[in-house]
């Protein structure tokens, strides 16, 4: 899995901030949040997280 970009982290971030009722002073939780919901999106497809694909059994 690879980890989210920033231009995806973005876009996440900005659709929570609108859903939120667009709050001032709170963008870090709204990137962070968003970065964990992008991440846990990508662990439910089965991927695994980013650093783990090095040292998986062959």
């Amino acid at each position: 899995m690879t980890a989210p970009t920033e231009d995806e982290i973005r876009a996440k971030a900005f659709q929570l901030w609108k859903d939120a009722g667009e709050p001032e002073g709170q963008a870090d939780s709204f990137w962070r949040q968003a970065e964990d919901e992008l991440s846990r999106e990508r662990t439910e497809l089965g991927e695994p997280p980013p650093g783990l694909t090095d040292n998986l059994p062959i």
